[in-house]
């Protein structure tokens, strides 16, 4: 076999960088879990003992892992002071946990495809899957605090807006149904913005719904209700709108979800589809966004489809594929982009 050294060690440049990304997403999670971010949220410098005792935390381990943030361009070291400080682009993105860039939550998912590695192994040899909730429990917050930042930077003051007349129905009190609703964020954001309305929803995870209704409560949310139910199944009629948020790929059915959403939707009712960004063709998604979708799909995404030898239609579906679902499955006449982000893209479908 010939090889070009410069080639191979190209590629070695490559695996050591992804060695130790993933490495270091350990440390995040743990990061994030033991509060020395939002610790370090203040934006000062930090001795290590100092950031161990305001955090209750064994300075030795403190101290590596503040190593390896600064190693990793995390945190700022000064050589001088011997001290690490938190920026505030980092401190925005790893400390608060509300805002629309809040990434923390992403790397919790990645700790779940970890743990599903073993089971996955045999999946690869026989076609089988993982249903959603059998996944690691971790999985479940994770995802929810993945999507919540795209959500609550986009939602209220992009996505309802770049719908058809929706927005104005909202204000004025409408029946919204939130299928595949997780742990309720997209429902709660909602129901907070648009008071006269009321939210349903839906999830088949049982979990996902005992928290989004405790969510909901401490969110003083008195116009959202969540209960247990599929996509092809949940309850109610004539919704004004009815949405899928990031799930439409996951189901093991979609086309059965997109006719009973043309069943539940109201006549002049509206089909809101949030997705995944991503183009028709494979080579559109071989980037950096691309590259941590197929990963999520194959180890999350699919398995849940395959577990009831379901289509699979991937995290990467791109619009093709779902206009298919929604105008030749589902019975919708009209279907259109309505907008995108930099990591979603989001339909419209009218009956």
């Amino acid at each position: 076999m010939s090889l070009d050294e410069n080639k191979l060690m190209e590629f070695m440049g490559k695996v050591v960088g992804d060695l130790g990304a993933a490495a270091a997403a350990t440390l995040v999670i743990l990061g994030d879990r033991l509060g020395l971010y939002k610790a370090m949220a203040d934006g000062a410098g930090h001795l290590p003992a100092e950031l161990a005792a305001k955090t209750k935390t064994n300075e030795r381990y403190v101290r590596e892992w503040l190593d390896a943030q600064a190693a990793g361009g995390y945190v700022i070291y000064d050589a001088a002071r011997k001290t690490y400080a938190l920026p505030p682009e980092q401190a925005f993105a790893l400390a608060e946990e509300m805002g629309p860039a809040s990434a923390a939550g992403a790397f919790h998912v990645i700790q779940a495809m970890y743990a599903a590695i073993p089971k996955m192994e045999g999946n690869f040899r026989t076609g089988g899957g993982i249903e959603w909730g059998d996944q690691h429990p971790c999985l479940f917050e994770g995802t929810e605090r993945f999507f919540r930042a795209s959500y609550i930077g986009n939602l209220i003051g992009s996505w309802i807006p770049a719908l058809e007349g929706v927005k104005s129905k909202l204000e004025k009190g409408a029946r919204v149904a939130d299928v595949g609703c997780g742990l309720g964020a997209s429902a709660i954001l909602m129901a907070k913005a648009f008071p006269r309305s009321k939210f349903f929803g839906f999830d088949l995870h049982a979990h996902s719904i005992e928290t989004a209704r405790r969510r909901a409560a401490e969110a003083g949310v008195t116009n959202a209700t969540f209960d247990v139910a599929g996509a092809g199944d949940y309850p109610g009629t004539d919704y004004d709108l009815v949405a899928h948020f990031d799930c439409l790929h996951d189901m093991v059915d979609p086309i059965g979800a997109a006719r009973q959403v043309r069943r539940t939707v109201a006549k002049d009712g509206t089909w809101l589809i949030v997705e995944p960004l991503a183009g028709d063709r494979p080579e559109e998604n071989h980037n950096g966004v691309g590259r941590l979708y197929y990963a999520a799909s194959t180890m999350l995404c699919v398995p849940n489809s395959l577990a009831h030898q379901g289509v699979a239609l991937g995290a990467q579906a791109g619009e093709r594929r779902l206009r298919q679902v929604a105008v030749e499955g589902g019975g919708f006449t009209r279907f259109r982009r309505a907008t995108e982000t930099p990591f979603n893209l989001i339909f419209e479908a009218r009956p």
